[in-house]
Formats: structure tokens, C-alpha cells, sequence
């Protein structure tokens, strides 16, 4: 996805479509030390986060025009990964521009009422956080809370 909302449902469901193909093309751009980790579990979302964090001082850099497709990459695994794990399916809301995720792709459905998770909007919060585990940690307290809300 590049910097500014998609527009228009054809342009989501593109966005969708190309999941897989954009995923090979942001793993190709990783070093292999990192792309050999990367196995959907949240575990692996540290080594992402790792990645992130050594090659991005603050979260600006990574939203800089020029880093589109790291940023889209990075997101869609943090996505896919969460999905994995919790269901769920993208979303977008293109009716609502009072949406603070307007045009905007999240994760939702993973529970009956869930809160709406945006990815490309996660990933450039764990850069200002700096843990190193804020990705996964927000994976597991997603999974944790349907887990005590189930009898």
C-alpha cells in the first residue's frame, strides 16, 4: 500500500489480491538472517521488530516516501501474522472519513466484537516504543484477552 488510503474497493481488493507476491518481494529485500525467521508465529514478529529497529532510528524514517514498500511489507507480515494467529480477515471502511482507520487496511473479525487493528499503523508504533517485543506483545494480549473470554 503506499502512503496515502486506498480509494476504492477495487483498489482494496487488489491490495488483498497481490498479499502473497507483495510479501516475496518485501522478503526478498531482507537479509537472509532475518527472512529465515520470519515463519508467521508471533515469536517472529521480535526478529521483524529487530529488524526495524536496527535499520530505523525513529518511525519518520520508515514513513519517508522512499521506504513505501518496507513499510507495506513489514505491515502485511505484522497483518498476516496476527490473522494467523487470531483469525480474522482484512477489512477496510471506505464510508465513514470520520474513521480514524479510514482507507485504511485492518485486521478485524477475530472475535465477535473486535477492535479493528491496523497494521501499517502498528508497525511504525513499535519503532517510537523501541522494546523490541511491542509487535508480539500486542499479538499476545489480543490472544490472551479471547482467550479469557471464552467459557
Amino acid at each position: 500500500m503506499n502512503r496515502k488510503a486506498l480509494s476504492t474497493l477495487d483498489d482494496f481488493n487488489y491490495w488483498v489480491a497481490d498479499m502473497d507476491d507483495a510479501l516475496e518481494r518485501f522478503f526478498a529485500v531482507l537479509p537472509p538472517e532475518v527472512r529465515e525467521k520470519l515463519d508467521y508465529t508471533p515469536a517472529s514478529l521480535d526478529t521483524l521488530e529487530g529488524w526495524l529497529l536496527q535499520d530505523y532510528a525513529t518511525p519518520q524514517e520508515l514513513l519517508a516516501p522512499d521506504q513505501t514498500a518496507k513499510l507495506d511489507g513489514a505491515a502485511r507480515y505484522f497483518g498476516e501474522t496476527f490473522r494467523k494467529t487470531l483469525g480474522g480477515y482484512w477489512d477496510i471502511d471506505l464510508d465513514n472519513p470520520k474513521n480514524v482507520y479510514f482507507g485504511v487496511p485492518v485486521v478485524t473479525g477475530y472475535n465477535e466484537r473486535p477492535t479493528p487493528i491496523a497494521p501499517i499503523r502498528m508497525v511504525p508504533t513499535a519503532l517510537h516504543h523501541r522494546t523490541g517485543e511491542f509487535l508480539r506483545t500486542l499479538v499476545q494480549n489480543y490472544q490472551e484477552g479471547l482467550l479469557r473470554k471464552k467459557p
